[in-house]
């Protein structure tokens, strides 16, 4: 069977005119450690608060009241601080 030819192609530069600068950030210092601590607090709180749920959250008043929200707060703690983890550097 014949071989196909290869073509060359030159790799595609565009004009000097048309380039749009970019603007560099400078590197932003390191996260405040109050923001560290609200990030893993937040995290913890939600975690604590599933396991009271799990454990306790049939004698404690409020938590029978709210039901099955005690798991949309105690999730929506621990995906707060999970979403802070995005800004932390």
């Amino acid at each position: 069977m014949p071989k196909s030819k290869v073509r060359k192609k030159t790799a595609y530069t565009p004009p000097i005119d048309r380039r749009t600068p970019v603007k560099v950030r400078s590197a932003a210092g390191p996260s405040n450690l109050f923001y560290k601590i609200v990030m893993f607090g937040l995290m913890l709180l939600g975690l604590v608060w599933l396991v009271v749920n799990y454990i306790a959250g049939d004698k404690i008043g409020f938590m029978i009241d709210l039901g099955n929200w005690n798991f949309a707060i105690g999730f929506a703690l621990m995906i707060g601080g999970l979403l802070m983890t995005m800004r932390w550097r």
